[in-house]
């Protein structure tokens, strides 16, 4: 027995040490940017796993060849064979060989070693799957809490970091967005006093956006610019006196189109893609800095500088033709069909030039400004979709939807479900993919952090890493299962996180229920995870009231008012309807569950996974005060319909809990998080509205005058 002992002790330390001592040469064409970059990521994961990685082709345990192969790969398909002693990782173009790459990475780090990586491969579902990031500099709306990122943005660190997360996560295209990035990279060759930069300053921009440039094109990222409408620099429109109206911090001002305003934008155009080889392509949006002109005038403005500049670059470009959202000549108008038949005929005009590379990808806001709400396309920027962009089938184009997030900003949020179900409803033939993105918030300087302990990340979209992992894989595979978001946060926490992507897709359906149930537009109309809502000219926690009478986004919800009205004439509710009733148990069943999974998790010494720990128990608290809150409002409303003192009583006995499961999400944030900056104003959009910090303990008040309201109802009240 020791003899057999001895030797199985003695096979277990061989076993250790071959694989804490095995060799790896990885062949590659270092020549290749895209390649060298795949080699890198893939070294970096063996040095991890204490593998060593040979400079010399000699001696190799194991060689990871890392190549294209076109003829039996699609474009961004990878594939991996081992065979023996040698791996070879194909991809369909570089990008796909980045990927590939990647993946083998990832089964290193989650434990698989060389000997066990299996023959796998991958292709992508969406072509597009792109992120949209706002610059501090210019931004679409004035506010501390875009100016607090401004130095962060500015550091070449913070890219390289948003980069390689974007190509771990599949994600192929960046799209940078304000209101006039040409005086931030170029001084106009025609126009120099259009620039508000000495020459020192002017090479620190060139500096930060070759660099951006530079590193996307090695990671195979595409990169665009997508600017608003008609806007100019201050410092052109002293010059000039023009467009006086047209630049910071304004954007719902007429356009000027005068032809000294087209002749620079559509020079600033072509001299911008000459001095940034490697920039991509660019965006087209026609609402803000337009107002007065016609859908038919704003693009022929476009097409006189914006298409006609790209024309003189002299190299093939690629485009995003925003689909505008007013019919009319005002900033904000509303859909129609007609609008929708104008812009595909602009849009195929565009297709049929041999200098823009297709397709070209025309968006739509999926569900305004809150797409993580149903998965259900309900409307888009301006009201509803028509068919126009379909039917027929087009050719030169494909549709693409920005899912905007302005709901949470500080907690972190995965239901990976619910991408799943997205995407399959919106997987038809003429669909090209998805922008992932905000507004109204930059995910770059961590400004939520209030403890001083040491965390793993140094952004703010390193916080919300499941967030970006969950999209931008699933983007590229549906079918990518559950088991590899799962092994992130075991490689993160070791067994300590082996219920916390469950927990989260629980718990964090909170915001989707929420955003579901209150109907919202724009950006400041609904901020979830905060529960506040615009209310008159303020954002503002949603009181009972508005829960009782506000409409619902998703047409299967049912609101709290129509729902009493319907029970007391007797109506009957269809199986697929969400009551309120039906709501509350969805809520109080997955948070109660959410609770218990993260029950027994000791977060004492992992200032990381405490975080993570108390995201997952405030979306469940906030959603058990939902819950409450509309028990509540329920019978709120029967009150004072029908009168009896039971119901008025019920109401504020729930509302009592709803306050308490609110000071429950004040008691776990309050230590943690910081008083944060957000950039919803009151009163004037011109307004840079310094004093709007948020905190849920900022707003107990409201929530508790909830509480007051049900205490002073009366029979019949109007509310």
């Amino acid at each position: 027995m020791k003899k057999l002992f001895l030797c199985l002790f003695t096979c277990f330390l061989g076993s250790i040490y071959s694989a804490s001592s095995q060799n790896v040469y990885l062949l590659y064409d270092n020549a290749v940017p895209q390649a060298e970059y795949a080699a890198k990521m893939l070294e970096k994961a063996l040095l991890e796993q204490e593998y060593s990685v040979l400079e010399e082709q000699t001696g190799y345990d194991y060689l990871i060849s890392i190549a294209v192969n076109a003829v039996n790969l699609g474009s961004e398909a990878y594939s991996i064979i081992p065979e023996g002693k040698i791996i070879t990782i194909y991809g369909g173009d570089p990008r796909g060989m980045i990927y590939g790459s990647l993946s083998v990475a990832e089964s290193v780090r989650n434990g698989t070693s060389l000997q066990n990586i299996k023959k796998s491969s991958e292709s992508p579902h969406n072509a597009l799957r792109a992120i949209k990031h706002n610059t501090p500099w210019y931004t679409y709306r004035p506010s501390s809490a875009l100016d607090l990122h401004y130095e962060t943005v500015r550091d070449v660190k913070y890219w390289e970091a948003f980069l390689d997360m974007m190509a771990k996560n599949r994600f192929n295209s960046l799209s940078l967005w304000n209101l006039h990035p040409f005086v931030y990279m170029i001084k106009p060759k025609n126009f120099p006093e259009a620039s508000p930069f000495s020459d020192k300053e002017m090479e620190e921009w060139k500096h930060l956006h070759q660099e951006i440039f530079r590193m996307a094109d090695e990671r195979a990222i595409d990169t665009y610019i997508i600017p608003f409408n008609i806007f100019v620099s201050p410092e052109f429109s002293e010059a000039y006196n023009v467009a006086r109206e047209n630049v910071y911090p304004n954007y719902y001002v007429p356009g000027d189109t005068s032809e000294i305003v087209k002749r620079y934008t559509r020079e600033s155009i072509t001299q911008v893609f000459q001095e940034y080889p490697t920039l991509t392509g660019i965006g087209l949006t026609l609402g803000e800095g337009m107002a007065g002109m016609t859908p038919q005038q704003r693009e022929d403005w476009i097409y006189e500088t914006y298409i006609e500049g790209m024309r003189q670059v002299g190299r093939d470009l690629k485009l995003v033709h925003r689909i505008p959202f007013s019919s009319t000549s005002e900033s904000l108008g509303k859909t129609s069909v007609e609008l929708e038949q104008l812009t595909r005929n602009a849009i195929e005009r565009e297709a049929s030039l041999d200098f823009i590379e297709g397709p070209i990808w025309a968006d739509l806001k999926y569900n305004w400004s809150h797409a993580h709400s149903t998965p259900q396309l309900v409307k888009v920027h301006g009201g509803e979709m028509f068919d126009t962009f379909y039917n027929p089938e087009p050719e030169g184009y494909k549709v693409t939807y920005t899912a905007r997030n302005e709901d949470f900003f500080a907690l972190r949020w995965g239901v990976p479900d619910f991408i799943r179900e997205h995407i399959a409803l919106n997987s038809q033939s003429y669909i090209g993919g998805y922008f992932i993105g905000s507004e109204t918030y930059i995910p770059a300087k961590d400004y939520f952090t209030a403890i001083d302990a040491p965390v793993d990340w140094n952004y703010a979209f390193e916080r919300q890493w499941l967030f970006y992992k969950l999209w931008g894989r699933l983007l590229y595979n549906p079918k990518t299962p559950d088991d590899i978001f799962q092994a992130e946060f075991n490689e993160r926490y070791g067994s300590q996180g082996d219920n916390l992507l469950e927990a989260y897709s629980l718990a964090s359906a909170t915001q989707l229920r929420l955003a579901s149930l209150y109907d919202s537009r724009w950006d400041f109309t609904l901020y979830g995870e905060g529960f506040m809502a615009l209310i008159g000219d303020n954002t503002q926690y949603i009181s009972v009231d508005q829960l009782i009478n506000h409409p619902t986004l998703d047409p299967d919800y049912v609101s709290v008012g129509d729902y009493v009205e319907r029970r007391a004439s007797g109506d009957s509710f269809k199986d697929d309807e969400i009551t309120p009733p039906v709501l509350i148990d969805m809520l109080e069943a997955d948070t109660q569950k959410a609770l218990s999974l993260v029950e027994d998790i000791n977060t004492e010494n992992n200032a990381s996974l405490m975080y993570e720990v108390a995201d997952i128990k405030t979306w469940s608290y906030l959603g058990l005060h939902l819950a409450e809150k509309l028990k509540g409002a329920v019978a709120l409303q029967t009150y004072r319909i029908k009168g009896g003192a039971e119901d008025k009583q019920n109401a504020v006995n729930h509302l009592e809990k709803a306050l308490d499961y609110w000071d429950k999400v004040i008691e776990i944030t309050r230590p943690i998080y910081k008083d944060m900056p957000l950039t919803h104003y009151n009163g004037s959009s011109h307004d840079r509205n310094e004093d709007n910090l948020f905190h849920w303990a900022l707003i107990r008040p409201e929530v508790a005058q909830d509480i007051e309201i049900a205490k002073n109802a009366t029979v019949s009240e109007s509310n």
